[in-house]
C-alpha cells in the first residue's frame, strides 16, 4: 500500500517524538545510557537482521527489521543532537543533499554536473561518475584508493571492501578460478604454518602468549600462524567477490544456519543425559546431519 508524502512525514514525526521521550529525563535508563560508540554494535545487528529477512523472503520481518534500524538511526542522531553536536534534520538534509549531487543524470541542478561526461546507462557507469563526484567535486581523493574504507569496519568486511577497491585500480585475478588457486595456495600455507607450532609445542597443554609459557618460539611460530590464516580470510573474500557474494552476509547466513542446526543437536543431547548416556562424537554427528536434513 502506498502511502502520501504527509502520512510518512507524520509516521517519520511520531518516531522522532518517541525517540526524544525515550532519551529524555522522563524516558527509559537504558535509552538514555546509550552513547554514539554503545549503539554501534545494535545498529550493525540490525542491519543483519534486515538482510536476512530479505534473504528468506519474510516481508512481515522485513518490515520489522527496517524499523529496527531506522530507530536505531534515530536514536543514534537524538543521541548526538542532545550533545549540541548536529540534527536529526542535518542527517536528513546531507543525505538528500548527497544523492542530489551524485546523481547529476536525474537532477539538473545537481553540483556534480561536472563529472557528467558519459552517457550513464547502466549501473557501472553511475558507479563510475560516483566515484569521479566523489574525488573532484566532493574532494575526497585520498593518497590511496583504500583510504575510503572505515578502518572500524568489521574485519571481514574491510577485506571485501579493500580486494573491490584495488580491483578498480585493475589490480584483480583474469578469473574466478585464478582467485581459487590462491585460496588454494594460502590454505596449504596455513598448513605449513600449524605444523610448525606444533613442532615447537613442548606439550599439547601448553598455550601460546600466555604467562605460564616461555617458549618463545611457540610464540613466534603462532603469529606466523594467525597470518597465515588472515591471508586465507582475504584471499577467500577475493575469491568471493569474484563470485558475486559478499563475504560478511554469507557467513552471517552461515552462523544462523549453524545455530539453528546445533540448537537441535543441544535438544538431542539434553534428552540422552537425562537418560544417563553419553553420546559419542559420531552420534552428535548423526544429529546434526539429521537437522541438516530437516533444514
Amino acid at each position: 500500500m502506498k502511502h502520501s508524502s504527509e502520512t510518512t512525514a507524520s509516521a517519520f514525526k511520531r518516531l522522532c517524538e518517541i525517540t526524544e521521550t525515550l532519551i529524555s529525563e522522563k524516558g527509559c535508563p537504558w535509552d538514555k545510557d546509550q552513547t554514539p560508540l554503545s549503539l554501534r554494535r545494535d545498529l550493525i545487528e540490525e542491519a543483519f537482521e534486515v538482510s536476512d529477512a530479505v534473504t528468506q523472503k519474510d516481508v512481515p520481518h522485513v518490515k520489522e527489521e527496517l524499523g529496527d534500524v531506522l530507530f536505531n538511526v534515530a536514536l543514534m542522531a537524538s543521541v548526538f543532537e542532545k550533545s549540541g553536536d548536529f540534527s536529526f534534520a542535518d542527517v536528513i538534509d546531507m543525505i538528500s543533499e548527497k544523492l542530489i549531487r551524485r546523481h547529476p543524470h536525474v537532477f539538473k541542478e545537481s553540483e556534480g554536473a561536472s563529472e557528467l561526461k558519459e552517457n550513464v546507462k547502466d549501473s557501472v557507469s553511475v558507479l563510475n561518475q560516483w566515484d569521479r563526484i566523489k574525488e573532484n567535486v566532493e574532494g575526497r581523493k585520498g593518497k590511496s584508493i583504500l583510504d575510503s574504507v572505515p578502518q572500524d569496519f568489521p574485519p571481514l568486511l574491510k577485506a571485501y571492501k579493500y580486494v573491490s577497491k584495488a580491483a578498480k585500480k585493475g589490480f584483480t585475478w583474469n578469473n574466478p578460478e585464478e582467485a581459487l588457486k590462491k585460496v588454494m595456495e594460502e590454505i596449504a600455507e596455513v598448513q605449513e604454518a600449524a605444523a610448525n607450532v606444533k613442532e615447537v609445542k613442548v606439550s599439547d597443554k601448553e598455550i601460546p602468549f600466555t604467562k605460564s609459557s616461555s617458549n618463545e618460539k611457540l610464540n613466534e611460530n603462532q603469529l606466523a600462524l594467525e597470518e597465515e590464516i588472515g591471508d586465507a580470510f582475504l584471499a577467500l573474500a577475493n575469491y568471493s567477490r569474484m563470485l558475486g557474494v559478499d563475504p560478511s552476509i554469507a557467513l552471517d547466513r552461515a552462523n544462523r544456519k549453524f545455530s539453528k542446526r546445533f540448537r537441535s543437536v543441544e535438544e538431542e543431547i539434553d534428552k540422552a543425559q537425562k537418560n544417563g548416556n553419553e553420546l559419542s562424537l559420531n552420534e552428535m554427528c548423526a544429529l546434526w546431519n539429521q537437522a541438516k536434513a530437516c533444514r
